[in-house]
């Protein structure tokens, strides 16, 4: 029998598989079945602070829209803390005390002062980390790509003063320099680092001229962006390493460890085949591993990194040099 365990920030594993951040861990129910299916851990679905602004603000307007309808009535409400990030800690701290497996928070804010607070908030629910989703969209045409790196840095390191828990970082594609913005990070204090976030992008409806909300899952080929920088990656920061988007099988799995991940997480596969696909990713990977003969995922973790291969090129060429190179061998077009 394979030995799957591993480490996510510091955090040991049961094995590399952790269903990441979405609305399926919202329902108790599905928490469950993820465990029982073999998850290692589970990351709640993130807080974001554009998102409880705008849910005070929604109360705050119904709330004060019924005050001072009559002269005995200065206040129809009690002074109450609005929902908001409350109520996302109480389910927080809810769904925690539902699983034995790990289990870490996620947040999403805009001022450092919130990132801090929200942290804060966050470790006395109990959780075993917190990921900072740092999913920046640009506001300011003057601001530059080293001010956002900057923001980031300081964000990073006032929420590792403040909390105790480990804190990784999730991050998008989008740096002028993914290497570079994973090393100041890593110098900066991430316990892990996950490779890569994947939230809202707007579409257009063309025949009713307005913009849409598509249902935004990622497909299996989409893995292949966190395989090059995770490749690249590998051996050279101290922060663990989690690949997200498009893990879809055992064998996605197998792919990323093999480029040097510690870990990843999964969730677009979960909403194609159910919280059960879990146990069949497992096996997969456990049977991958006996027919190769590894014991543990260390054995074969990097394996196939920058580090470890004698090819120069593999994860730093842009086009399709061997193909250009080999275009019979390759690449026949039909005529």
């Amino acid at each position: 029998m394979a030995n799957l365990t591993t480490k996510h920030m510091g955090v040991s594993l049961k094995n590399p598989l952790i269903l990441g951040a979405s609305n399926l861990v919202s329902n108790i129910d599905n928490l469950k079945k993820a465990e029982d299916a073999g998850v290692a851990a589970i990351v709640y679905r993130s807080l974001f602070e554009e998102q409880m602004q705008l849910e005070d603000y929604e109360l705050g307007s119904q709330m004060d829209a019924f005050n001072e309808r009559n002269a005995e009535m200065i206040n129809l409400f009690p002074n109450i803390e609005h929902g908001g990030p409350k109520e996302h800690l109480y389910n927080l701290r809810k769904a925690k005390e539902s699983v034995s497996v790990p289990l870490f928070a996620s947040i999403n804010a805009i001022y450092k002062e919130t990132w801090v607070d929200y942290a804060k908030q966050i470790e006395e629910t109990g959780v075993d980390g917190l990921e900072l989703n740092f999913f920046a969209i640009p506001r300011d045409f003057d601001k530059s790509s080293e001010d956002i790196i900057l923001s980031q840095l300081e964000t990073l390191k006032a929420v590792k003063s403040a909390v105790k828990i480990p804190v990784s970082v999730k991050l998008s594609p989008f740096y002028t320099n993914v290497l570079n913005a994973v090393s100041e990070l890593d110098k900066a204090g991430a316990d892990g680092v996950v490779l890569f976030n994947r939230l809202f992008e707007p579409d257009i409806d063309v025949e009713a001229e307005k913009h849409a909300a598509p249902w935004n899952l990622s497909t299996p080929g989409d893995h292949r962006l966190s395989i090059r920088y995770i490749g690249l990656l590998y051996g050279n920061i101290n922060a663990s390493i989690t690949a997200n988007n498009g893990i879809y099988e055992g064998l996605d799995i197998v792919k990323m460890i093999l480029a040097g991940a510690n870990a990843v997480e999964a969730v677009s596969t979960f909403y194609h085949n159910g919280v059960n696909h879990i146990t069949a990713m497992l096996i997969e990977l456990e049977e991958w591993m006996d027919r190769k003969g590894y014991k543990e995922l260390k054995d074969f973790q990097g394996s196939l990194s920058s580090n470890a291969i004698n090819d120069p090129f593999v994860y730093k060429r842009a086009q399709y040099i061997d193909m250009i190179l080999k275009s019979e061998e390759h690449f026949n077009p039909i005529v």
